[in-house]
């Protein structure tokens, strides 16, 4: 009886090492997929691109630079700010950063998965001119929807660079109708203007704007309207940001 109960108990050894060892092991894999490393890069995505407001004072009447280390968590929150290289100015460093924490970064994916995000951003900021009483940034209608949070056929990676002063109107409001075309990664590669402010030139500048801009598209949107994007952008003499 004693020899059988002895068996029994060293058969049994073997199973349990091997499921106690497997527990962990299980475990392990677990919490590796679970943990995945930030993505680094370059070329940040924004969803709302930092909001620069600034005189020529604060840059101490000459042209300025910066670059800047941020971190971003999964839903692309910015919880991390720090300047690589200073605009030689604390107070300006600090007015950059405040704005970029502000903003907001598009979520990088790995597998459908959300990770955190570590970029590099170079900020420009010239002086300008005083002799312009106002001038006009890229406003669309798309535009202010995605900022309101409003629905909307397609988003903005980022706000197109456009600087209208108030001379380019000659006097008068200006309205410019426009179709894009992009391919699948979000690239714009064609912009049609279907109905143009009066003004060759103005046209001309918004096309230019747009030209090298990205763009979201929900993926049905590409399916039944073949990624041709309409959008329309105002001007108003009495709308101006000085």
């Amino acid at each position: 009886m004693k020899k059988t109960i002895c068996l029994s108990l060293c058969l049994a050894l073997p199973l349990s090492a091997t499921l106690a060892i497997a527990a962990p092991a299980e475990q392990l894999q677990v919490q590796k997929t679970s943990a995945l490393a930030a993505h680094l890069t370059t070329r940040i995505q924004w969803t709302e691109f930092p909001q620069l407001r600034y005189s020529n004072a604060d840059l101490k009447q000459q042209n300025r630079a910066a670059i800047l280390r941020i971190n971003a968590d999964e839903s692309g929150q910015i919880n991390k700010v720090t300047v690589q290289e200073s605009t030689g100015l604390k107070s300006l460093d600090q007015l950059i950063s405040q704005a970029v924490k502000q903003a907001r970064i598009k979520p990088h994916l790995v597998d459908d998965t959300p990770v955190p995000v570590i970029g590099y951003q170079v900020f420009h900021l010239d002086l300008k001119d005083t002799a312009q009483d106002c001038h006009y940034s890229f406003d669309s209608t798309v535009w202010q929807a995605q900022q309101a949070g409003a629905k909307s056929a397609f988003q903005y990676r980022s706000q197109p660079q456009l600087n209208v002063t108030e001379d380019e109107l000659n006097g008068h409001a200006r309205r410019i109708q426009f179709k894009m075309k992009a391919d699948k990664y979000g690239n714009i590669h064609k912009v049609k203007i279907q109905q143009g402010s009066g003004r060759y030139a103005l046209d001309q500048k918004l096309i230019q704007a747009l030209q090298g801009a990205q763009v979201d598209v929900p993926r049905k949107f590409w399916i039944y309207k073949k990624s041709s994007l309409k959008d329309e952008v105002r001007f108003q003499p009495a709308e101006c940001e000085g």
